[in-house]
């Protein structure tokens, strides 16, 4: 199996930084890995999860959002100037680069069927990216696999929002690196004037292929009452309850691709591929 790293322009004409994983034999179909809020490419499951889609013949595409703030070191966010003008907007226009890049031929997987797998905020940019696809009649994915996400664009709370608009910004901390980072009042901004666009469960609810709805029972982060909300809304949802997984599927940072995952993310990674060979096997 071969990976491939690369570089494309994403929103803003900031630079999408990826790594493919190729299977060895001929490919069944393409999947888009999105990450969330402040994760990357190389975070935790990432790689993992793009490891096991190659070995099962999915041409594997994990990047790092183009305002993301991370670049290849991903030791601290290296652009925390990008990270502050991270929007919704913006994620979802970087996966419909991606998207162009593979349909284009500028990434390989062209022609195969397309599937959106995203992790918590990079879950719900994936479904606004095929909900506003469907509104639009154009061609999205075949299927979405959803990990640990919300079922809203706007999580800030009353106190928030009103210090986001005196102060234009907020502030928030990383545990990981130790940085204090900003988020501008664009992200706000932007759901306040397109609230159609941030929708989630409006948008879901236009979304024709198949959703796989996945959510730990553990998650303290994001509630499992959103994976009901998001499956209730979409026409074709299956909702699957991982036992015992917290928000990143119990998988820490790092995790080597080589070793034996653990079991929350072995059994997504069993639906996930199960979901995908049911995708292709029907086209």
């Amino acid at each position: 199996m071969d990976t491939n790293s690369w570089t494309i322009p994403g929103a803003q004409d900031e630079a999408i930084l990826g790594n493919t994983h190729i299977p060895d034999g001929p490919p069944i179909a393409s999947a888009i890995i999105v990450h969330g809020f402040m994760g990357y490419k190389d975070y935790g499951f990432f790689p993992t999860i793009a490891d096991r889609l190659a070995r099962a013949g999915v041409i594997a595409h994990r990047f790092n959002l183009s305002h993301s703030g991370i670049t290849e070191n991903f030791e601290r966010f290296e652009r925390p100037d990008l990270f502050a003008r991270n929007t919704w907007n913006r994620q979802v226009e970087d996966i419909g680069c991606v998207y162009s890049a593979v349909e284009g031929g500028e990434l390989v997987g062209a022609g195969l069927p397309m599937f959106l797998v995203g992790h918590s905020r990079g879950a719900v940019a994936s479904l606004l990216y095929t909900g506003q696809c469907a509104v639009r009649g154009e061609a999205g994915p075949v299927g979405v696999v959803t990990i640990a996400s919300p079922d809203r664009c706007n999580s800030l709370n009353a106190e928030q929002e009103s210090l986001l608009r005196q102060e234009g910004y907020l502030e928030i901390a990383s545990a990981r690196t130790g940085q204090t980072l900003r988020i501008d009042e664009s992200f706000w901004e932007e759901q306040r004037d397109d609230p159609e666009s941030h929708d989630v469960l409006g948008l879901v609810a236009k979304i024709q292929c198949p959703l796989m709805v996945m959510h730990g029972s553990d998650d303290p982060t994001v509630s499992p009452a959103a994976a009901e909300a998001i499956v209730s809304a979409a026409p074709n949802a299956r909702q699957v309850m991982i036992p015992g997984a917290n928000h990143v599927l119990n998988t820490p940072n790092p995790f080597d691709p080589a070793e034996e995952p653990p079991q929350p993310l072995a059994e997504a990674l069993e639906q996930m591929l199960r979901f995908i060979e049911a995708g292709t096997a029907s086209r």
